[in-house]
């Protein structure tokens, strides 16, 4: 675990220069810098990721199986670690994005730098993008195990499998819960408490989870959605340029352009004893 949380400390030092570990980054040593951190980042992830493609091999298979009759996994690893780091420009530019929207929707915000440092959203939605191109490249248990690490840092529970577009922000952050077939688009902004799960979860003719059905709802762009609303359901989607209210919970879709919110509570005084 701790290999694999230092990788993706050096993938953010990677993302975000000189926001990290080292300072005085300037247009001369900028490229030294990155280029000497993904020349060890190639090596320690070839390993980790060779590593995992082991064990999920012999976990699906005979776990005493002959090494002559394994794939080079050492090979399989470093694949997958150039096609990871091809991604890597991609990624900064969504950051980039991301960081512009939380920015853009959060008037306590003084300047990006802020966000940058300070904002859980954008640490968790920085290490989704990063195990979420490992979850895209068939690696396993390493997504899981950043995601659950960002868990940890920020209260925020977003799945690898997760599909989430650019300009995305999750204001606050504490207690949202992105499951693993959620499709989120462009421009979606979530507040505290926010869940997308699952409503049900289907079984096959043996009782056991089918795990490859959608289970999750479809958020299409321009969507607000308020603390500790709830939307449930691999069928629900909520429309573009909809805004989901406070507490709301949803089990059906909801048309573009529509807002839905609670009737306003009535509130009950009374003498204190």
């Amino acid at each position: 675990m701790d290999a694999v949380i230092g990788i993706a400390q050096d993938l953010k030092e990677i993302l975000y220069p000189g926001y990290q570990k080292r300072q005085n980054l300037h247009m001369g040593n900028v490229v030294y810098h990155v280029g000497d951190i993904i020349d060890s980042l190639h090596d320690r992830l070839t390993q980790q990721l060779a590593r995992a493609l082991r064990h999920d091999f012999r976990r699906r298979n005979d776990k005493d199986c002959k090494d002559a009759d394994l794939p080079d996994f050492e090979a399989l690893g470093q694949e997958k670690t150039v096609q990871f780091l091809e991604t890597i420009p991609d990624i900064r530019r969504t950051l980039a994005l991301d960081v512009q929207a939380a920015y853009d929707g959060d008037p306590a915000a003084g300047d990006l730098d802020e966000i940058i440092f300070c904002y859980p959203g954008l640490e968790a939605i920085t290490v989704h993008r990063i195990g979420h191109e490992l979850h895209k490249l068939g690696i396993p248990l390493i997504p899981r195990m950043l995601s659950e690490w960002a868990h940890s840092r920020t209260g925020i529970d977003i799945h690898p499998g997760a599909t989430i577009g650019p300009s995305f922000f999750i204001d606050h952050g504490t207690g949202v819960v992105i499951g693993a077939t959620c499709e989120i688009a462009d421009h979606v902004k979530l507040y505290q408490g926010v869940t997308l799960g699952a409503r049900s979860f289907a079984k096959d003719e043996t009782g056991n989870l089918v795990r490859t059905t959608k289970r999750h709802p479809t958020i299409e762009s321009h969507v607000v959605v308020y603390a500790n609303a709830t939307i449930l359901g691999g069928d629900t989607t909520i429309g573009h340029h909809s805004t989901i209210g406070a507490s709301v919970s949803l089990y059906e879709s909801v048309p573009p352009h529509t807002i839905v919110m609670l009737e306003k509570p009535s509130l009950r005084f009374r003498q204190a004893s």
